[in-house]
């Protein structure tokens, strides 16, 4: 379970993520909306352990008491997917390379062979080989970037930035991302940064922003729609609402119209 508690991260002029708090379990997909694409970037490195945030905590499996910081058990369990600048699909590459590429980069005692061929026939991508990076659909080049992170056998947390900006249709990467969060035999937890909520998400969900401190003290961190008129008195966190008063939690049913190699910010490797 990824745990981000009062997670702040400052910028130069103001917070890229003002403080937000949720809880991404394994065999779930959780949205987590944030305007622009600076705190959405921002959001999905400190949630994957590669940038220490300025305040609060993001930790992986269950911590009593206050967590503690752990970057790097972090970025051992997470994968960090298509970052826009950072860890996106090069243009330049056409889908072979870019495969060799990022199994090259795998920690060497999970390294196979260094030819692609086998690798994109046994996930069934020997179809796509010759294709360039920048021409892949939306559908296919989400699930070619989820393949290649899970190529390591010890991630168990996936976090995406902005899956949304490839296409208008949820469809094209939601089905599937919640179904890889769902699969059997491995289950996950996947998080995806995104710009708005799809229309009739009824899933785990969070807005930047939401400030939960009272909740983080109970150890009830996750925004959930189910969690409108509990006995708690939690308040739904609306679209738009950056910077809500604390008890801000879910994101409700009728708000909502969810690696390509993994890059250490700051660190300058690859986990």
């Amino acid at each position: 379970m990824l745990s981000v508690r009062d997670l702040t991260v400052a910028g130069r002029h103001s917070d890229l993520v003002p403080r937000t708090s949720f809880e991404a379990r394994r065999g779930e997909l959780l949205l987590v909306r944030a305007d622009g694409q600076g705190h959405r970037t921002a959001l999905a490195l400190a949630a994957a352990g590669r940038l220490a945030p300025t305040d609060g905590t993001a930790a992986w499996g269950s911590h009593s008491g206050k967590p503690v910081r752990d970057l790097k058990g972090l970025r051992r369990v997470g994968a960090f997917v298509d970052a826009p600048a950072i860890n996106e699909a090069e243009l330049h590459l056409r889908v072979k390379d870019l495969v060799a590429e990022d199994l090259a980069l795998l920690p060497r005692r999970h390294r196979g062979p260094g030819k692609p061929d086998a690798w994109l026939t046994v996930n069934a991508f020997a179809d796509i080989a010759d294709s360039w990076a920048q021409d892949l659909p939306a559908a296919r080049r989400t699930e070619l970037l989820t393949a290649l992170a899970l190529a390591n056998p010890e991630t168990e947390l996936l976090v995406l930035d902005s899956p949304d900006r490839h296409s208008d249709d949820p469809a094209d990467w939601l089905p599937f991302l919640a179904g890889t969060a769902a699969r059997g035999g491995r289950p996950l937890a996947v998080v995806a940064v995104v710009a708005t909520f799809p229309e009739h998400w009824a899933g785990p969900a969070a807005v930047v922003g939401n400030s939960i401190r009272r909740l983080a003290a109970q150890g009830d961190l996750a925004a959930r729609p189910g969690d409108l008129g509990a006995p708690r008195g939690d308040v739904a966190a609306r679209p738009g609402d950056l910077g809500a008063p604390q008890g801000d939690v879910a994101a409700t049913p009728g708000d909502l119209a969810a690696t390509r190699g993994d890059l250490a910010l700051g660190e300058g490797v690859r986990a």
